[in-house]
């Protein structure tokens, strides 16, 4: 009789150990590598690294997104998505919906740069092209739109098997051009707001450079600045290189130019508000010996309001035109071109949906992180008064970030041809938060 009680004993708590075991969700099970565990990114994630891998071996430059555009659209119709392609030039736009309640907008960018890699990855992009100027130039995904990309992906994949999770509708958008800030005007120019579904809540990931994969940032309020275009022509007079009594040597006259531009941010703006000019491109003559006719600058101007954007043109102008006074030379032309907006995140939007941040992903991995001077066209969508939240998305190894901070190597920024974000982590992490983000609003 004792060994029959014993028996029972082992059987009934065998039966209490499975009975808890089976109740706790997988998620709570820590792997290997630091990122919570989950069946359907467990069996999902490597299929997505793959289309990451392939769209980073694939890039396009802005608005010839022809085969990315195609491939993205291919993924969301399998998921389940009815999809419009060619909306705003090479965009495209997928829409689910699945009974009454908001909708949700989620948005991923789809062109490359004029960058040629050296990361030595084995998937790295081998792919050039002609740029808009006719010159031929290596392209690469070094912003991370290929992970930007991968996971909408994933997120419309797990949405669609999900969806007794959430009720209403969601907009998952690939927009095309973000680099020449003009894609998200030209979807909306095409109807983006009018010929589907206007959003409630417009949501975005950003890679970040300089976090950990597996951890997300956020900011508040402004997050990110305004970005203005402007080229300039300085005119002079063209000679020989021997004779520069008988020119006006628009070499030097832009040289002083460029130099003097940098006091109206240090001396006509408030020092309390951010503003930034930088010459990119200074580009004039053709041999050692001439003087040429003309200078061409390329510039960029970043801020976060309108009034100090005006103030930063009006004092390039003035500028502009008072050095060439002073030099007795031709009047300069002076051409305003793309801008784009600030990204002003919604305070209450960020607040819903870092609370889910902090329990999806755990707190340790979740930080607000101070404004920056880069510039998006993300922040277009809050047209008609549309909430709009972009995060930003880890996407570096832990301990080659530590390196970095110990004294190593630093850390190759965005649009750098040695930027490298971690497939595997970064792309779950992406996924788990941003439909994390769409359950939220879409809570049933």
């Amino acid at each position: 009789m004792p060994r029959m009680i014993l028996r029972t004993s082992n059987l009934s708590r065998l039966t209490l150990f499975l009975a808890v075991a089976l109740a706790c969700p997988l998620s709570a099970a820590p792997r290997s590598d630091d990122q919570p565990s989950d069946p359907w990114l467990d069996a999902n994630t490597p299929d997505l690294v793959t289309l990451y891998k392939h769209l980073h071996a694939h890039p396009e430059l802005s608005y010839h997104e022809i085969e990315t555009a195609k491939r993205i659209a291919a993924d969301l119709r399998q998921a389940g998505f009815d999809v419009t392609e060619n909306v705003g030039n090479t965009g495209l736009v997928g829409v689910l919906r699945n009974g009454e309640g908001p909708t949700v907008l989620v948005r991923s960018d789809l062109d490359a740069l004029p960058v040629t890699e050296e990361t030595g990855l084995p998937y790295a992009s081998q792919v050039t092209a002609l740029d808009d100027e006719g010159d031929t130039v290596g392209v690469m995904h070094a912003c991370g739109h290929d992970m930007h990309m991968t996971c909408l992906v994933g997120v419309a994949r797990w949405l669609a098997e999900h969806r007794d999770t959430w009720r209403g509708t969601v907009v998952l958008i690939g927009q095309p051009a973000e680099e020449k800030v003009g894609g998200a005007r030209s979807m909306l120019d095409d109807g983006l707001y009018k010929r589907f579904p206007k959003p409630d809540f417009a949501l975005a990931l950003h890679v970040a450079h300089d976090l950990e994969a597996g951890h997300v940032a956020y900011t508040s309020g402004p997050a990110m600045a305004s970005s203005t275009a402007v080229d300039i022509v300085v005119n002079g007079k063209g000679g020989h290189g021997a004779g520069p009594h008988e020119t006006v040597d628009p070499i030097v006259l832009a040289s002083l130019l460029v130099l003097d531009l940098q006091s109206i941010v240090s001396r006509e703006i408030k020092p309390t508000d951010p503003a930034v000019i930088t010459v990119g491109s200074f580009h004039g003559g053709t041999k050692h010996n001439i003087i040429p006719a003309s200078v061409e600058l390329q510039l960029t101007l970043r801020a976060y309001s309108e009034s100090v954007r005006q103030r930063l043109i009006e004092g390039i102008q003035r500028r502009a035109a008072g050095l060439a006074a002073a030099h007795k030379a031709p009047a300069p032309v002076v051409t305003i071109g793309e801008t784009t907006p600030p990204t002003i995140n919604d305070p209450a939007l960020v607040a819903r949906v870092v609370k889910r941040f902090n329990a999806d992903l755990g707190t340790e991995k979740v930080r607000e992180v101070e404004p920056v001077m880069g510039a998006e066209d993300f922040g277009l969508f809050n047209e008609g008064g549309v909430p709009i939240f972009m995060f930003r998305l880890g996407t570096i190894p832990p301990d080659r970030i530590n390196q970095a901070r110990s004294g190593g190597a630093p850390l190759p920024p965005v649009h750098s041809s040695r930027y490298a974000p971690d497939p595997e982590p970064s792309i779950r992490t992406g996924v788990r938060a941003m439909t994390g983000a769409v359950r939220e609003l879409l809570a049933p």
